[in-house]
C-alpha cells in the first residue's frame, strides 16, 4: 500500500516537471555583431588622431535592454515591436559603443576610456537616434544606424556630424537583422573614421 502511494506520488511529480517544462516556450537565441573583420586599407597619414578617449554611447531607453526589435514600415511605421524568442546578447547601446571602440583602435588610434582620460586628450561622444531593423515589405528588411557625433577637447565642441547608414538584411528574420545592423554599424564606423581625418585639431 505504502508503495503504491509513492509510486503515485513520484508519477504526479513527474507530470507537474513535464507541464512546467512545457509552459516554458522556445528558449531565446541570443545575437551579437559577430567578430570585426579587418578594415581596409587606410588612406596614407592615418591614424586621424593619435589619442582618442570614447564615450560609451548614449541613447533612448529601449535601447539598453537586449530586447531586439522592428518595424513594419508598410503597416505601421509608428510601433517598435519586439521579438518574442530572439535577444541581444548585451544591450545595442553596448554593442555598437563596443564596436565603434574596435574600429577606431584598428585604424591606429590608441583609444582610452573616460576613466583613463588624460587633460588635453579629444572626446568622442555618440549619441544614438536610431538602431532597428525596418521592414518595407514582409519578406524585405535591413538594418538602419543613425548617430550623432560630437568631438570635444575640454569642455570645447571642437566639431560635430550625424552619421547614418543602412545595410540590407538576407533574411526576413531577426538573424538576417542582426546581419544587417553590424553591417550598418560597421558602415557608420567607417565614416566616423573619415570625418575624423578630415579635423585639423587644434593643439592645447
Amino acid at each position: 500500500m505504502q508503495i503504491s502511494r509513492n509510486v503515485s506520488i513520484v508519477a504526479l511529480a513527474t507530470v507537474f516537471l513535464l507541464g512546467g517544462c512545457a509552459s516554458r516556450g522556445p528558449v531565446p537565441t541570443f545575437y551579437d555583431f559577430g567578430p570585426a573583420a579587418p578594415l581596409a586599407a587606410m588612406p596614407a597619414g592615418t591614424p586621424p588622431v593619435p589619442v582618442l578617449v570614447i564615450a560609451d554611447a548614449n541613447g533612448p531607453s529601449w535601447l539598453d535592454s537586449q530586447r531586439m526589435y522592428y518595424r513594419l514600415l508598410y503597416a505601421d511605421a509608428q510601433q517598435s515591436r519586439p521579438y518574442a524568442y530572439n535577444r541581444w546578447n548585451t544591450p545595442p547601446l553596448q554593442l555598437l559603443s563596443q564596436r565603434l571602440k574596435t574600429r577606431v583602435a584598428q585604424s591606429g588610434v590608441k583609444v582610452l576610456s573616460t576613466t583613463d582620460a588624460a587633460a588635453g586628450v579629444p572626446l568622442l561622444r555618440i549619441d544614438v537616434d536610431d538602431f532597428s531593423q525596418n521592414f518595407d515589405t514582409q519578406t524585405q528588411s535591413s538594418g538602419h544606424v543613425s548617430l550623432r557625433a560630437s568631438l570635444f577637447r575640454g569642455h570645447r565642441l571642437l566639431d560635430q556630424k550625424t552619421f547614418s547608414r543602412s545595410g540590407q538584411a538576407a533574411s526576413a528574420d531577426a538573424q538576417g537583422g542582426a546581419q544587417a545592423l553590424a553591417s550598418a554599424s560597421d558602415a557608420v564606423a567607417a565614416d566616423l573614421l573619415a570625418w575624423l581625418g578630415t579635423l585639423n585639431l587644434p593643439k592645447e
